[in-house]
Formats: structure tokens, sequence, C-alpha cells
């Protein structure tokens, strides 16, 4: 578990990094269109770290639940956000990585419905 909060503080640290500098050297840089979509980025990774952070404090959730949201959030932040930082940042194209952002969402849905079936799981059983 503990492993799952540094990665996350980790993470939060680099989005607040990640926002700032959008905000102040890319906005020279950027078209408003690549600065909103850079910004996205910084946006669904800041979401869900807090989502991380809550996910692995919370004592309903075992172990096991802990590092399935956890590992599932963690490939959607790298892949999701990961891509579009990429293709803000670098020569590297949305054409040549389009799958790529949609897999990282894909990852976020499957996070997102693990919590709500456990969830539901333990409102059935009280």
């Amino acid at each position: 578990m503990f492993k799952n909060l540094v990665i996350t503080s980790f993470l939060g640290l680099v989005a607040i990094i990640l926002g700032a500098f959008g905000a102040h050297a890319l906005k020279e840089i950027l078209s408003a269109s690549e600065l909103q979509s850079f910004n996205t980025a910084v946006r669904y990774q800041i979401y869900h770290v807090l989502v991380l952070f809550f996910v692995n404090t919370y004592s309903g959730f075992s172990l096991q639940q802990k590092n399935t949201v956890s590992y599932l959030l963690f490939i959607g932040i790298l892949f999701f956000s990961g891509s579009i930082y990429a293709i803000q940042l670098t020569p590297i194209t949305a054409k040549s990585i389009w799958f790529v952002t949609p897999l990282g969402g894909l990852f976020f849905i499957f996070a997102w419905f693990t919590l709500l079936i456990s969830f539901l799981k333990k409102a059935l059983h009280k």
C-alpha cells in the first residue's frame, strides 16, 4: 500500500509541475488548441491522483482491491496523460500513437468500473 502512495505522490508532484510548466512556459510555444490538450492531460492526471489517494487510504478496501484499482489508474495516467504530453512536447504525432490515449481512457474506465463493483458489493452485503 505504501508503494502505491509513493507512486501516487510522485504522480501528483509531476502533475503540479507540468501544470505550472504549461501555464507559464508553454503558453508562448503551443497553440491554444495544443495548450488545451496539454491541460486536459494535467487535469485527468490530477483527478486520478486524487482517486488514487482516496483508494489507498480508504480502510474499506482490501489490499488486492487497492492494488487492482491503483494499477489500472497508474496505467491509465501513463497512457492517457503520458501520450498527450508526448504529442505536445515531442516530435511524436497523434497519428503515430493514436491508439494510446483511448487505451489509457479504457484503463480509467476499468478502474472506475472496479470501484463501482466494489461499492455495490459492499452495499448489497449490508
